[in-house]
């Protein structure tokens, strides 16, 4: 039978209905994702007083917590694996779409302020750029190689961990930064909101914190987003515990880089030490600054130069130096 269309229009009908099929493909992976099904009790919100929304939202934001809970073991191992690479000199890099990438980007833009890190030791990378820290790209995410290209510009390596993190557990981009850093043999970490994801099939650590259906359906920045910041404030932080950066649930790595960071610094020297305030201000001088050095000449009474090449010999671990000049 005789094709009367033009070549255009039949490569156009062409296109539509590849167009049309991805896209009912795509409906139907995201019908079975728990955080794009709708909560059958919550259809009448736009009906509700004000005081029994923030009631009704609350209650649903205490789910996050329970869930996060039931990936404790992973959450340890992926620690563990962490610090370990840490202590060889390994980066954390957060990698993720969206609210997704913004968590990452923002755990690790807190990291030096708190624990006295390098920038380039724990690191967030977000589809789109920095532009998207603040700006919508939304179809950033489905370009499955930008995550590569990024890690390969940071010279990724084996001593470095990737955490992948989408709700969806299906975002493109996150997929192919995690398939490049299992190519270049670094540990990776898949963070999903959705059980069974293809990013968890993907890493070596799965963490599937399955938070159940938005409170608004489908917004993942709400629960998702929630367990997503939880999870995220147990890899940093409880690595840099084990790397020796608090002491006695102190933060002991800050710098007094500043006036307030400097009372700060003080007021812990005399909180863990029992030390006047002239001496405490005394040693922090002396250290250069370094609440840890400090510490460890106040416990010790140790100088600066005797102080510093026992802090490095214990590795940091302040308790370990500590018994070391005792």
């Amino acid at each position: 039978m005789q094709d009367d269309r033009i070549p255009e229009q039949a490569a156009s009908e062409r296109d539509t209905s590849e167009e049309t099929a991805r896209l009912a493909g795509l409906i139907s992976e995201l019908a079975g994702l728990s955080t794009e099904q709708a909560n059958p009790e919550r259809g009448d919100l736009d009906l509700l007083p004000t005081l029994d929304l923030v009631h009704a939202m609350n209650a649903e934001d205490r789910r996050p917590a329970e869930a996060v809970a039931a990936q404790a073991e992973r959450i340890a191992e992926a620690v563990d694996g962490i610090t370990a690479r840490f202590r060889q000199g390994g980066r954390l890099i957060y990698i993720g779409a969206g609210t997704a990438g913004r968590v990452g980007v923002l755990d690790a833009s807190e990291c030096p302020p708190t624990f006295g890190t390098d920038p380039g030791m724990v690191v967030g990378l977000i589809a789109g750029g920095d532009v998207a820290i603040r700006s919508a790209v939304e179809d950033a995410e489905d370009d499955d190689r930008a995550a590569a290209e990024s890690l390969r510009a940071l010279d990724l390596g084996a001593d470095d961990t990737v955490v992948g993190i989408s709700a969806s557990g299906r975002t493109p981009y996150v997929l192919g930064g995690l398939a490049y850093a299992r190519s270049v043999g670094a540990l990776t970490v898949a963070l999903a909101a959705n059980p069974g994801s293809a990013i968890g099939a993907a890493a070596d650590i799965p963490i599937e914190v399955v938070v159940g259906p938005e409170f608004v359906t489908g917004s993942t920045r709400l629960k998702a987003g929630t367990a997503q910041k939880l999870v995220v404030n147990m890899l940093s932080t409880l690595s840099m515990i084990r790397l020796g950066k608090t002491y006695r649930g102190v933060m002991v790595d800050l710098r007094a880089t500043n006036e307030k960071l400097r009372a700060r610094s003080v007021r812990t020297l005399i909180q863990l030490t029992g030390a006047a305030q002239d001496d405490a201000v005394r040693a922090l001088t002396e250290a250069d600054g370094s609440v840890k050095l400090a510490l460890l000449m106040l416990f010790t009474g140790a100088s600066a130069d005797a102080a510093a090449p026992a802090l490095r010999a214990a590795n940091g671990i302040l308790r370990e130096a500590v018994t070391g000049l005792s």
